[in-house]
């Protein structure tokens, strides 16, 4: 049986969505004079290397890669609404991404952190609870985060076409029709979305670090960059089992969390959203017969 996970992901970008399979991705996106632009590209060999079939090296790989890949589909979506004179690529393009890298690395681990290393030496604080305290601070961030940019018109559009992605996915894993009006009818939620990876990295991360216990401020600070690795392979196993096993009841029960938060990140993409997720997938689809 084909691998689903492996086989078919996507991502949706500015105007648009990406769609990869085993050996390709393609890119559909909405131009500004209102026809449809695809792109198609071969994906590395690392996703057919033996590297990538070992568990939990596997998923720092593949998520790495579908990083990188992922950048790379939004800069082109930016630069084709944009004219030619702003478009960003080169020394400006690495330096924005690299920027942005860290600085969610500082909000979203290294900031949590220092708050609760504060409660444990100001406040005296148990440093079970200190690290318990700066979890749920880590939570707490991304979920406002993600509802926070929710009510930016742009990025509200971008959710509409991650809605797209996923109900044209879920309408081909339920073998419907790959027209706007049958692809419409299922559910923008997905088993295997990054929400969910970023969700369960969040939790994986409140538990792990609140067993740590006791460490120096700098040592605390590392230990939180040191481990986002570790527990993104464990995290992305997880989706992995979980998206294998949906015909268990206790499965279903456990990723209701995950299928929950996705509505935050998640919008009802229109008719012409879903045209262009359906022709991204389609192209991807013809790519990977004849690559």
């Amino acid at each position: 049986m084909e691998d689903k996970l492996v086989t078919y992901g996507g991502q949706a970008i500015i105007e648009g969505v990406m769609m990869r399979g085993r050996k390709t991705c393609a890119m559909a996106m909405r131009a500004p004079d209102g026809s449809i632009t695809t792109k198609v590209e071969l994906l590395g060999g690392i996703y057919k290397s033996r590297l990538a079939k070992i568990p939990f090296l596997r998923g720092l790989i593949l998520l790495w890669d579908s990083l990188g890949l992922g950048m790379h589909a939004l800069t082109d979506s930016a630069n084709l609404q944009t004219g030619e004179d702003e478009k960003i690529e080169g020394p400006v393009l690495y330096l924005t991404l690299g920027l942005t890298f860290l600085v969610a690395i500082g909000i979203f681990f290294l900031a949590p952190a220092a708050v609760g290393w504060l409660t444990e030496h100001f406040l005296h604080w148990n440093a079970w609870w200190s690290n318990l305290l700066e979890g749920i601070i880590r939570l707490l961030l991304l979920i406002g985060y993600m509802w926070g940019i929710g009510f930016a018109p742009d990025i509200a559009r971008v959710f509409a076409y991650h809605g797209a992605e996923h109900k044209t996915i879920n309408a081909f894993e339920a073998g419907a029709d790959m027209t706007p009006a049958a692809v419409a009818k299922y559910s923008v939620e997905h088993p295997r979305c990054g929400t969910a990876f970023l969700l369960t990295l969040m939790v994986l991360s409140l538990f792990f670090f609140t067993i740590l216990g006791p460490l120096p401020l700098a040592w605390r600070l590392i230990s939180r960059v040191v481990m986002i690795p570790i527990l993104a392979g464990v995290a992305y196993e997880y989706l992995r089992w979980t998206a294998n096993h949906l015909n268990l009841p206790f499965v279903r029960l456990i990723v209701r969390p995950n299928l929950a938060l996705q509505h935050l990140t998640t919008r009802e993409p229109d008719d012409k959203m879903l045209e262009v997720a359906i022709t991204a997938f389609q192209t991807m689809r013809k790519a990977e017969q004849e690559a």
